[in-house]
């Protein structure tokens, strides 16, 4: 059954739930249904046999807890006789023999259903005379791991909190990430490391301060699992929202992952991983989100413990906290002499420019890249996420480059590779294919200057495209046709993306149009800078800035000067600037002969209304 099917069967319910329940509280009830029926399915080969462990345990007055999980094969368990077969087989007391059934669960699973704040929805649908009908349609679907295994499941959980979100008017990309995005990031973030990964009984921590639902932690697990059979992954996360937190722990209770290690709470006010350091990450913040409600709690860490603390490079503005999470993801990475760190995060725009020198988004930049840990920057395709349209970038930031990337930050302009979806699922239209994945992995992995070349025919229609890597020839135009060539993976200096803003003064005019002078202190004897006519430039810190000064200021401003104590320095990546093309405007003598052709044929057109 793959995760479509599954997920239309469980909206189903939401026929039986129609009148007692509003739209907006369908998840309510589907979603902590859906898991209690996988956890249902998966301890079933084991149930008789765990029963039977807890007994004996019992009777001999010990701790049954590890037994039982050895029993069940898994790190968790139910002591309950019931399940859900026999939870219909007694309709009369369906409400009391479910709250025995969660009860039964090891404390890690009630936990799970305690966020989903479970027991509320089990009486009000008992109270509706909806219980036996909602358990019965759940009984009936088969979710054990040989029916739907675990990518499938997770599958059908981001679909049906889409479909929830939407309803409510929530904002359903903050609760998950497009799997083909997911893959694009993961695929970055290892190929620099696939000799070392693909060594048998490898040990790597993989974290996700935003895990939402654990899509992320899964399909990296996934992917070491099958370049690495061998390799040993520990998965760790946080997440704010309760529901998405309950079902990635469910997720991570069903593979055999160390439940402990996905903490509920706010990441940037309540770290819940404190000291701990992962060989990889992965993160997608939500965009442009406000972080007002914690700004007291980030800004007396800032404040107070400086680069001690996971905010010392500078705070973002309070309208987006984007850059809080990339900053909390470099005080996680462990250090280059014990192997350090490669991570993966999603942003939009404004972290690229926003803020000029000394604002707290360009020292953010500037610790970056003066440290010299941004690889690479791709540009993705818009209409890519399912709560906005907008341009987003991955970024990937390491503090162990290989020595060919040192001092130096990848571009890649990925935003051209994408296909048209069948059906949109929000604002998400299109998506990359594997072809379009493994092309910006391979761009990326041979760290390559590229272009990219697209063939048109006569007519002017589109017939092919090829990257085109810096040294090769691009292909040849068909007959009438033509090939254009853009930018598509560019290699800069780390300090080509800086610049110093110097503040121009020049003097107050006396009647005769004299400076005015200073009269005391250190301003004595020296022009009076007059505010009106004050303005700044930004010199590239690759030029001198007397050099700058003298060719681009002097010749308009002679008696203007420098004012050194506000130089600041400032770093920016015009992303878009890069991989601008301009495309020269057709020739005068075409325009006028097609606006000649209109004209001619209004003409006839009026003629022939006339007669």
């Amino acid at each position: 059954m793959n995760h479509q099917s599954l997920s239309a069967f469980i909206w189903s319910v939401a026929d039986l739930l129609r009148g007692d329940y509003k739209q907006s509280d369908y998840g309510k009830v589907i979603l902590p249904f859906t898991v209690l029926r996988r956890l249902d399915c998966v301890l079933e080969p084991t149930k008789a046999a765990v029963l039977a462990e807890d007994a004996k345990r019992k009777a001999d007055g010990l701790n049954p807890d590890a037994f039982l999980k050895r029993a069940a094969s898994l790190s968790f368990y139910n002591t309950s006789p019931m399940d859900m077969g026999r939870l219909v087989g007694d309709a009369d007391n369906i409400a009391a023999n479910l709250y025995a059934y969660i009860q039964g669960f090891s404390p890690e699973v009630r936990d799970i259903f305690e966020r989903f704040e479970f027991a509320a929805q089990v009486d009000r649908l008992a109270k509706a005379g909806l219980l036996y009908q909602v358990t019965e349609r759940f009984a009936r679907i088969d979710l054990h791991p040989k029916a739907v295994d675990n990518h499938q499941m997770g599958l059908a959980f981001e679909e049906l909190i889409r479909r929830f979100a939407e309803l409510s008017n929530e904002t359903a990309g903050e609760h998950f990430t497009p799997r083909e995005v997911i893959r694009l990031m993961v695929s970055l973030i290892f190929i620099e490391d696939d000799d070392v990964l693909s060594k048998p009984g490898v040990v790597r921590s993989i974290y996700d301060p935003t895990v939402g639902t654990g899509g992320m932690l899964s399909v990296a697990e996934e992917y070491l699992v099958e370049h690495s059979p061998g390799a040993r992954v520990s998965l760790f996360g946080q997440e704010l929202n309760p529901e998405s937190y309950a079902i990635c722990k469910a997720d991570m209770l069903i593979k055999g992952q160390d439940v402990g290690a996905i903490i509920f709470g706010n990441t940037l006010s309540d770290d819940g991983h404190p000291g701990r350091k992962f060989d990889y990450m992965l993160s997608n913040p939500p965009f442009g989100v406000e972080w007002k409600k914690v700004e007291k709690v980030v800004r007396a860490e800032h404040e107070q413990q400086g680069h001690s603390g996971r905010f010392g490079p500078g705070l973002p503005r309070v309208s987006d906290g984007s850059l809080l999470f990339l900053m909390h993801l470099l005080s996680k990475m462990r250090p280059a002499k014990e192997g350090g760190s490669r991570f993966g995060i999603v942003l939009n725009g404004s972290p690229l420019f926003t803020g000029g020198a000394g604002s707290g988004e360009s020292e953010i930049r500037r610790y970056l890249l003066e440290n010299d840990l941004v690889e690479a920057i791709v540009a993705l395709p818009t209409d890519m996420f399912y709560n906005t349209g907008i341009a987003t970038y991955v970024w990937i930031v390491s503090n162990r480059k290989p020595a060919a990337r040192r001092g130096k930050l990848q571009l890649i302009d990925a935003s051209g590779f994408w296909r048209k979806m069948r059906k949109s699922l929000g604002s998400k239209r299109r998506e990359m294919s594997e072809a379009d994945i493994s092309a910006v992995t391979n761009l990326f992995g041979h760290f390559q200057t590229a272009q990219l070349a697209t063939v048109f025919d006569a007519d002017g229609k589109e017939i092919g495209r090829e990257i085109v890597v810096e040294g090769d020839a691009p292909p040849a135009a068909p007959g009438g046709g033509k090939v254009r060539l853009r930018p598509l993976s560019l290699i800069f200096g780390n300090t080509e993306f800086g610049y110093r803003t110097i503040t121009v003064e020049r003097p107050v005019l006396d009647d005769q149009g004299r400076p005015v002078l200073g009269q005391k202190g250190k301003s004595k004897g020296k022009p009076v800078a007059d505010s009106a006519l004050r303005d700044t430039e930004n010199v590239p810190l690759n030029e001198a800035v007397e050099a700058y000064f003298a060719r681009e200021v002097k010749p308009h401003a002679p008696d203007a000067w420098i004012d050194e104590t506000k130089t600041k320095v400032g770093y920016e990546i015009p992303f878009n600037r890069h991989f601008y093309v301009f495309e020269p405007p057709r020739d005068l003598a075409e325009i006028d002969a097609d606006l000649r052709e209109v004209t001619d044929r209004i003409k006839v057109m009026i003629e022939g209304l006339a007669a």
